[in-house]
């Protein structure tokens, strides 16, 4: 028996196992936390990301495709050469981007829509706030995918399924 404690080494042992014993299952508890928690937010992220990043890939294809045309295959496909230009400028833009730009801009359309979102329910400054939101109907990214089915859809010989929607 310890005099100090007024308690055996027996009921030290015995309290210093379940201190370990509960500290190991909280470790244990926290990393199953901690790894649901990253599971959920990858998820959540996928699938925000997914339709930018598949029309995004989409856009880069298709103009890619057409510019290795050669000019004859081209004037067949695209007959007005106004469209021509959209197609090659809109390709020189997609491909003017880096990786890491894209990232920005999809990063920078996340914040402007959950902006928009706490806007519509914020009640001070929606005058202000509402004429922003008109004029930015579509992300960044949405734009080029809107101007590549623009000109798709004015140009029946070129045929792209442009499938996946929100």
């Amino acid at each position: 028996m310890d005099l100090y404690s007024g308690g055996s080494d027996e009921e030290f042992d015995r309290e210093t196992n379940l201190d370990r014993e509960w500290q190991r299952r909280r470790d244990q508890f926290h990393t199953i936390w901690k790894e649901a928690s990253a599971q959920e937010g990858f998820n959540i992220g996928f699938k925000e990301s997914f339709h930018s990043g598949y029309n995004w890939g989409l856009v880069r294809g298709v103009t890619s495709a057409l510019v290795c045309l050669l000019n004859e295959l081209k004037e067949m496909l695209i007959e007005i050469q106004e469209k021509r230009n959209k197609f090659q400028n809109l390709h020189e833009y997609m491909h003017s981007l880096s990786t890491t730009d894209a990232l920005k801009l999809f990063h920078d359309d996340i914040l402007t829509e959950k902006a928009a979102e706490q806007s519509e329910h914020a009640e001070a400054g929606s005058n202000v706030m509402g004429l922003q939101n008109q004029s930015s109907d579509r992300s960044c990214l949405e734009n080029h995918f809107g101007e590549l089915e623009s000109i798709i859809l004015e140009t029946p010989a070129i045929q792209v399924p442009l499938g996946v929607q929100k």
